[in-house]
This record gives structure tokens, C-alpha cells and sequence, in this order.
């Protein structure tokens, strides 16, 4: 499996990502070809040329455009959805522009699909985004790491007048990653960039395990910052069968709850996006019973996870723990089974092989549809996948 490690050492921007893509090996023809798929984006060019930033060289990408409207979110989906772009491409650039139209959306209080796009509306930011999707399709790149993200400080003029940096933005998108500080009057990460990174990242942090094959940099526009304006991309091949993910543990004693609440408030957490509940009887203080409620969740839901259980508990506080998580990799399948067609979870192991798991819903289903045992069920489905 191919992976990509994007090392943000002096931020991300989206002609930074198109840059270090086409630096590992993306033909800029077959670029320019695929984006002319965007049937209705009229009158643009790209272009590459070497530049320097500091010591080391990278690719510099060039892009121009005859003066394009300020399009709304939905003026862009109906772009892509027009346009003959692989459906992975389109589906990824739009998932890309939905995150942005979330945070404009929240930045001026407005709903995602009225948001009226400026600089990032553009000819440029839609090629970049759009070529990025495309040079990670083309490359086979699988899965996405990044490094911790520095940011900023000082002002920016745009079309919404001064805005201080990061732009507001830029901060919404970069909820739930993490970034740290630098004493420099910069714009260190993009809105499109950061945009890019919080769709298709998959976690944060080292660099993963692989065996490197290709390294590339992309130049941006700033020659003048230290460290030098350049984002360098791994491209490499996973060494290890399991994935590896960034997760937080949040977690509280209860002892003064009644109990019939705890289904309520699991359900709401799983409603939110945790990952997994546990409810773990506990001995507490002056020898109460308890129960310690704990919930795995993204980064990007701490605060929202955490609402919820001090607004749905007695609790007066939690504990959030950062936690890696390694698991297999799992995919659903359809399989054709004595029942007809059934849906199993695809589990591959280290060692190659794999494991297919009944799903728990399907099975329940065809136990009561059929009156036939759940045990049997569960039995019958395993020897049809073999």
C-alpha cells in the first residue's frame, strides 16, 4: 500500500501540495489533461518551473486565469459534478470543498451551501485542490500522515478586508490537529491548505513506519520566510499490516446517577462519532459503587464529547488522555450466503490472510426473518464465505 507522510515543517498551502505531488513524479501534461475534464472552468493554465527556497530546490507551480466569479458552494458542486473527473476525484475535491464551506459558513453565519466563495472560489484554488486529489489518485496514494502543523502570526488583507492570521478560517479547519506556534509575521497554512490536510490526513504526528520510495518539495510563494517556504512529502510503502490513529480517551467517575440514564448517553456519544463506550463498574470514595464512563473519540470531538457528558451526566468533570490506536485494516463485504446476499466485515491480518466477520444487525435480521436459530445464523453465513 502506498502512503504519503506530508511534513509541514514550514506550513501547507494548496500550490505547496500540488508542487511536492508533481515533484514525485506526476507528468504535468497528464495534469493539465485531467483537469480539463472541469468542463465549465474556462481560460486557466498551468505551469511549473525549479526554485529555490533557502538551500533546497523544489517544484513551484504556476498558476493562471482570466478574472473568474465569486462562486457560491453550490455553483462549485454543480462545476464538479458537471465536469469528467474519475468519480474518486470528484468526490474527494468536493469533500474538500464541503469542509471549507463549513468553516466560511461558521466564520460569517451563514448556511455551507450560501457561502460565496472569493479567493478560494477562484480558478486557482479549485486546480489546486482538484490536482492534488488527482496527482494522490495517480500516484496510488492510499493513506495520508502529516506532521504537527506551525502557524503564523500578523495580519492578511483579502477581499473580506484585514483579517488577523491564521485566517478565521483556517482555524475552524484546523479543529482537532495538531499545530503550534511561531514568532514569525507569516501566513504559514492556507485556508485551502489547511482544507486539504483536515479532509485527507488521516492522523497526525510521526512519521509512520514505511520503506521510502520518493521524496518530493513543493515551493511556495513566499522566498523570503525562514524556514524556507517548502512542504515536503514522503511517498513510501506501509511496512506494517495495522493502521495507526491518534484518538483521545474521555473518561469520569459517576456514583450518584441514576442508571437508567448511562443507555441514553452512550448512544448519544455513538450518535456523536465516538468510536467506542464503555460503562466499567467501579469502587469509589467512602466505598460507593460507580461506574466509570469512558468514550473513544477523534481529536476533533473532544470539546463536543465532553459537552455532552457534563450536560447529560452528574459528572463535574472529565479526563481526556491522548491514546495511539493500532488496528487492522476492515472493509465491508457482500457475500452470497444460504440467505441470500450478507454483510460481513473483511478483516486482513499480518500474516496476510484474513477474517471475515458476520455483522451483528444482519444476522439479528435473518434470525427473526427466517425463525432460524441466531447461533446457526452466525454459523451458516461463515460457511457460505468459506
Amino acid at each position: 500500500m502506498n502512503i504519503a507522510y506530508f511534513d509541514c515543517f514550514s506550513g501547507v498551502s494548496g500550490d505547496m501540495a500540488l508542487g511536492a505531488l508533481i515533484d514525485l513524479g506526476v507528468p504535468v501534461e497528464v495534469l493539465v489533461s485531467a483537469m480539463k475534464q472541469l468542463r465549465t472552468l474556462k481560460n486557466w493554465s498551468i505551469e511549473t518551473k525549479r526554485e529555490r527556497r533557502g538551500s533546497i530546490e523544489g517544484t513551484r507551480v504556476l498558476i493562471s486565469a482570466d478574472s473568474q466569479p465569486h462562486r457560491k458552494f453550490s455553483d462549485i458542486k454543480a462545476l464538479f459534478n458537471e465536469s469528467g473527473l474519475e468519480p474518486r476525484v470528484r468526490e474527494k475535491s468536493l469533500a474538500v470543498f464541503e469542509r471549507l464551506a463549513d468553516a466560511e459558513g461558521r466564520v460569517h453565519g451563514v448556511p455551507p451551501e450560501n457561502v460565496r466563495f472569493h479567493e478560494v472560489g477562484a480558478a486557482d484554488s479549485i486546480l489546486d485542490i482538484a490536482g492534488v486529489v488527482f496527482c494522490l489518485e495517480y500516484l496510488k496514494i492510499e493513506k495520508i500522515y502529516a506532521s504537527p502543523v506551525p502557524l503564523g502570526r500578523g495580519f492578511v488583507k483579502t477581499q473580506h478586508g484585514t483579517i488577523p492570521l491564521p485566517a478565521p478560517a483556517t482555524s475552524i479547519l484546523l479543529e482537532g490537529v495538531p499545530v503550534y506556534g511561531t514568532p514569525v509575521d507569516s501566513e504559514f497554512v492556507t485556508p485551502t491548505g489547511a482544507a486539504i490536510l483536515a479532509t485527507l490526513a488521516q492522523s497526525y504526528g510521526p512519521i509512520p513506519p514505511m520503506t521510502v520510495v520518493a521524496t518530493g518539495y513543493g515551493a511556495g510563494a513566499n522566498s523570503a520566510v525562514d524556514p524556507p517556504s517548502l512542504l515536503r512529502v514522503w511517498m513510501g510503502r506501509e511496512k506494517s499490516p495495522f493502521a495507526v490513529r491518534d484518538l483521545l480517551v474521555i473518561e469520569t467517575n459517576i456514583d450518584d446517577m441514576n442508571p437508567e440514564i448511562y443507555n441514553y448517553v452512550s448512544g448519544k456519544l455513538f450518535a456523536l462519532g465516538a468510536l467506542d463506550v464503555n460503562l466499567t463498574p467501579v469502587q469509589m470514595k467512602k466505598n460507593r459503587p460507580g461506574v466509570l464512563l469512558t468514550a473513544l473519540v477523534r481529536p476533533a470531538l473532544e470539546m463536543a464529547a465532553a459537552e455532552l457528558i457534563l450536560s447529560e451526566t452528574t459528572s463535574l468533570g472529565v479526563r481526556v488522555l491522548e491514546v495511539r490506536r493500532i488496528e487492522l485494516p476492515r472493509e465491508a463485504k457482500m457475500i452470497s450466503t444460504v440467505f441470500g446476499p450478507c454483510k460481513v466485515k473483511r478483516t486482513l491480518l499480518p500474516n496476510g490472510g484474513e477474517r471475515l466477520i458476520p455483522e451483528y444487525e444482519e444476522c439479528r435480521r435473518i434470525a427473526e426473518e427466517t425463525g432460524t436459530p441466531l447461533p446457526d445464523v452466525y454459523r451458516l453465513i461463515l460457511e457460505s464465505a468459506k
